[in-house]
Formats: C-alpha cells, structure tokens, sequence
C-alpha cells in the first residue's frame, strides 16, 4: 500500500478506458478498500462515512481505510493510534475475516467465470489472463468493464482495473485507475506510462534502495531506464540491477499463473429489482443452468453436483445442492434439478440473487454416458450440442429454450433480463 500512494491517479487521456488495448491480455483487478467496503455493504447507515478495519487495541494496526478516511491521512499499515488522532469521528470496527473471505471467493467467482487463468494475489486482487476469452466476451477493455459492473450489481463492491501487456504494468494501471476506475496502457505506450513515475513504483525498490538510487540521481524510472547499467550493478547487486533494468523497459515476461485449477463452474443473475413471481424466477434459472451447460461443454467436462445460490432481498444468502447419479453437462438436466431445489426451499419472499453451479467437475471424455433403461438414444444433450453449433456460428441469441426468447440477451453471456 505504502508505494501505491506516491503514484499519479489517472486524468492521461492517453490512458483511458478507451484506449488501444489490442496487445493487452493481462489484466489486474483490485478491489477498493475491501474490507472497509465489505462493513460499509452489510451496515448502508455508515455510507459516506470515514470508515476504519483493523486493531481497535493500544496496538493495533490499520488492515483497511474507505477513501473517506483516507482523505484524512488514514493509511493501510499505520497504527490504529495514530489513525484514532488523525480522524477521530471515524467507526474503527474490528476485522471479520469470515466475511471478507466470502466476499473474496464470490468476486473470484466472477473473474473465473470470464477465464480460468486467474492468478490470486490476495483476497482483494488477481491477475487475469483474457486472451482466451476475446472471442466470447470482446477485447480486454469491455471485459474489464463486464468484470466491473458484474462486481457492482452482484456483489455492490467496487473494483479497480489495469489493462496492458503484461503483469507489472497492468497492476500499476489499477492503482493509477483507483478508486472504480478502469485504466488501458496499450503496448505501443508502455515507456509514456512508465519513464515518469518514481522510481519507488518499480517492484522491488524499498526505501533503501530507492534512497541508493536518489543518490546516483536517480528518481524516475525513465532516469533508471537511461542509467548505464554497470552503474546500477555496482550500487544494487547484479540480480536487483537486471531485475529493475529490465522493469523500467516494460520487461516483464511472467505468465497468469492459477493458484489451482477450477472444481466448479457457475452463473448468476442480479435482478434489477427484487423478484416473487415463481415463473420469473423459473426463467431465470433456466436461462443460467443453459450457459453454465454451454461453459462445461466447451471445457469438457461434467459435474456431478448441481448447486442452487439465492440470495434474498435482505442480502441473507441460502445454497441448496443435490449429486447426481450420472455427472451431466446438460443444461435441461441442470435446470430440472436447480427448479426442483428451489421448489423445496420455497423462499417464500422477493429474491434479489439466484445462481446455478456444477461442482465436483470431471473431464467428460473420462466419463462415459450412460442411458437410463427406455431412454431415447438421442435427447437434449444432442439439441443443445445442437445449439452450441449454432451459436458458433450466428450467436448465442438465435436460438434456446422458447420460454427464454422473450428476455433473451443477444450479447453473450451477460444478465438475461437487461433490456
């Protein structure tokens, strides 16, 4: 957090959300004040107020500040004394980590449902990998903004986005975009974007080698790009000298690594307004068991749980699961078993959130098909492979169960009521 302050925020049109983001593949997500926003989600009333997570004792240290207390001088790190004579009239709320972690693995939901090539840095950031995904979502940029506003209405969080060319640049984009900002560098102005910040964004540079640099001069990294390199070999050591050599040149060749490969996949849809009737809901749902089959064919695998989230209009959330007898990456087959979980939970009150999941996933060549005894050789397996075909080729909007044609979505993969 120290370093992260000292940078620019925005305000480059070169670097807008609008920017040529056609070599940028990476992309970092990083949500703002997390902890602090988690508290301000559950409790609306402390809205717009300073708001303090961390030690509430003589010893405790500031985890997270929303940007009202921030204003203040509050930062991550400082002690919660220091922060008490700062802002005074700030809530200072213990951390609830049980929270937090749900908020984490549900915003982690959204990016993986976007790509498997995630790579998690804490609870609140992660790198993403989208090359793979451009074809079904578009370029990284309206990715990053599907990410954003699927972070908003589903989870009312707000995040941060950098997109560029590789890891390094992209996580100074974030910073740079904070806060609920979205910033491009495109490949072609990775040096206009790095050579003017200080040489303390550069990974690697504490304060004793930024103060070992400032002495040779150095305070910018377009001044460390330039700096003969057997200079800075001589002050920093040969691994630290190539390390930020190589940084200042927009070098940076690490992949998005996952932390582990993906036991589940999912969706969810966030109601514009809270919903009771039963055959909305039943829509809904039917259009999400439909693309999460779409998501397991084009993996190829299978689950053999199907899980059901809905979420009520008091933010209370209740998960429902049944295993099946044979694993499926037929959508009808998911739908038949999400409605009838949802018959049996009969909430009995608007819904806000519903979502269907396939977990305990398997590679479905390594699961042969079994046929029930009198069952047709081919079934909705073989209409919705069908139908997988056609979208290929003409979209996912021309074609899907009657019943979903009038709230259809022609983009794909995005929430099937908006207009």
């Amino acid at each position: 957090m120290g370093r992260s302050q000292s940078l620019p925020r925005g305000g480059d049109p070169r670097f807008g959300p609008d920017a040529d983001d056609s070599g940028c593949p990476v992309l970092h997500v990083d949500m703002d004040a997390f902890f602090a926003s988690v508290e301000v989600r559950r409790r609306p009333e402390l809205r717009g107020r300073p708001v303090v997570v961390g030690g509430v004792g003589p010893r405790g240290v500031v985890s997270s500040a929303s940007y009202e207390a921030r204003r203040y001088g509050v930062r991550s790190a400082m002690p919660t004394m220091r922060a008490r004579a700062l802002c005074p009239q700030a809530v200072f709320l213990p951390p609830d980590f049980t929270a937090y972690s749900a908020a984490s693995r549900a915003v982690m939901r959204i990016f993986r449902d976007v790509t498997p090539l995630v790579e998690p840095l804490s609870l609140d950031e992660a790198f993403l990998d989208v090359a793979g995904a451009r074809r079904l979502f578009g370029p990284p940029a309206e990715i990053a903004r599907l990410i954003r506003e699927r972070v908003a209405s589903e989870q009312a969080l707000t995040c941060s986005v950098g997109v560029a060319p590789s890891k390094f640049v992209a996580k100074l984009g974030s910073t740079r975009a904070k806060p609920d900002g979205l910033l491009v560098v495109p490949a072609a102005r990775v040096l206009d974007f790095l050579h003017p910040l200080p040489v303390s964004a550069l990974w690697g540079v504490g304060e004793r080698s930024a103060e070992t640099l400032r002495r040779l001069g150095l305070t910018t990294v377009g001044e460390l790009a330039q700096a003969p390199y057997g200079m800075l070999r001589q002050a920093l050591g040969d691994a630290a000298a190539h390390h930020l050599h190589d940084l200042a040149w927009g070098r940076d060749p690490r992949r998005v690594t996952p932390e582990h490969v993906e036991k589940s996949i999912g969706a969810e849809v966030t109601f514009d307004a809270d919903v009771a009737d039963p055959e909305e809901i039943r829509r809904a749902l039917l259009g999400l068991a439909e693309k999460v089959g779409a998501r397991l064919r084009r993996a190829g695998q299978v689950g053999r749980t199907v899980a059901l989230k809905v979420r009520l209009a008091d933010f209370r959330t209740v998960s429902r699961s049944r295993t099946l007898d044979v694993p499926t990456d037929v959508g009808r087959e998911m739908f038949d078993t999400a409605w009838a979980l949802f018959t049996a939970l009969d909430p009995g009150e608007p819904i806000r959130l519903v979502g269907v999941r396939a977990e305990g996933l398997s590679a479905a060549r390594e699961t042969p098909r079994q046929l029930a005894l009198g069952a047709p050789e081919r079934g909705w397996r073989e209409a919705e492979a069908a139908a997988d075909a056609a979208a290929a080729r003409f979209g996912r909007s021309v074609i899907g169960p009657a019943s979903l044609l009038r709230v259809r979505d022609p983009r794909p993969d995005e929430n099937p009521r908006r207009p």
